[in-house]
């Protein structure tokens, strides 16, 4: 999978999750705006997959390595 065919999933469940709380109603959100924070929201969580986080806690640990 692409990242603009991830894009549109992620943009898919966003829209689902808008529209089930009420989204749909005009003076909330117009359809407009459904689509626009939809891709917002797909755009915010494709980033998120590209951060890659320093390990945290007892994983952080490196092991030590004596310079012979």
């Amino acid at each position: 999978m692409n990242d603009q065919d991830l894009r549109d999933c992620f943009a898919m469940f966003a829209m689902n999750g808008i529209i089930a709380r009420g989204g749909l109603h005009p003076e909330l959100m117009p359809e407009a705006c459904i689509a626009r924070r939809s891709y917002e929201l797909a755009d915010a969580m494709v980033e998120a997959r590209r951060v890659k986080e320093e390990p945290q806690g007892i994983v952080a640990i490196k092991k030590k390595r004596s310079m012979k």
